[in-house]
This record gives C-alpha cells, structure tokens and sequence, in this order.
C-alpha cells in the first residue's frame, strides 16, 4: 500500500500513511524513512534548522542524520536561491501548503540538484499550533 492523499477539507492536504495495526508508530517511521519521495523537516526558529531528513534526503544533501539536523534549512539552497525559498516558506504559513514548488538546492559536496513536484506544508501540533514545516520532492539530475 502506497501514500495517499487525504483531504479534510477543499483547502487543507493531509497524508495518509496506510500502516498495518492501525497506527503503528514503527511502521509509521519505517514508512517514512524508506519512502520513494526525499522528506524533510524544520523548526520554527529565527533561523530554522532541520530536525528531520529521510534516507532518500540524506542521500542527495550528502550529509549523515546527525549533521543533517544540525543544518539552518536556508542552507540546503544556494544564495542566490535564499530569496525564493524564503518567499516559498512565507506563503506556505500563510496558506497552509504548496504544491508544485521546483527549485535548485546543494548538496554538501557542492553539487548541485534541482528538486520538482514538491509538496511543502506547515506541520502542527494536536493544539493546531504550528511546529515546523516539512518537504517531500522528487529529485532531477
């Protein structure tokens, strides 16, 4: 079973994770640490760093998990891509997500990659607060 999209409402996306047992916390993160879309995960500080990065994230930006979430997320884009990306993350509060993002990001080696069919969404909590954003794309060569 795949990922699906879920809608609760005509403005709001979700996903749902099909997980065997019913809500299986393990399989929740095996699902999406081996899912066939690079995911990742800021904060909300001043200068958000990431908290989370997939398998398949980690293997584009070159980094292992632990400097991967030590990284302010504004440096996974070149400098002369901080201005769009930062534009993309002031609409995405604003309206909640956006799909279809493309833009050119680095990895550490300073390879350059072009992610596409992007999703970016803000992450909140029980409470409806919001904790972060998150990414999931595709990579082009």
């Amino acid at each position: 079973m795949g990922v699906e999209s879920a809608y609760s409402d005509a403005s709001t996306p979700t996903l749902a994770l099909p997980l065997q047992g019913g809500g299986d916390i393990v399989a929740l993160r095996q699902a999406l640490w081996n899912a066939p879309r690079a995911i990742v995960a800021h904060g909300t500080e001043d200068d958000p760093v990431f908290f989370y990065g997939n398998r398949l994230a980690l293997q584009l930006f070159e980094m292992e998990f632990d400097e991967f979430v030590r990284l302010p997320s504004r440096l996974s884009a070149e400098p002369l891509a901080q201005q769009a990306r930062a534009k993309l993350l002031a609409t995405v509060a604003q309206q909640g997500y956006v799909d279809g993002y493309s833009g050119m990001r680095i990895a550490r080696s300073g390879r350059r990659f072009m992610i596409a069919d992007t999703t970016v969404w803000n992450l909140l909590d029980e409470n409806g607060v919001q904790r972060g954003q998150a990414a999931a794309f595709v990579a082009q060569a």
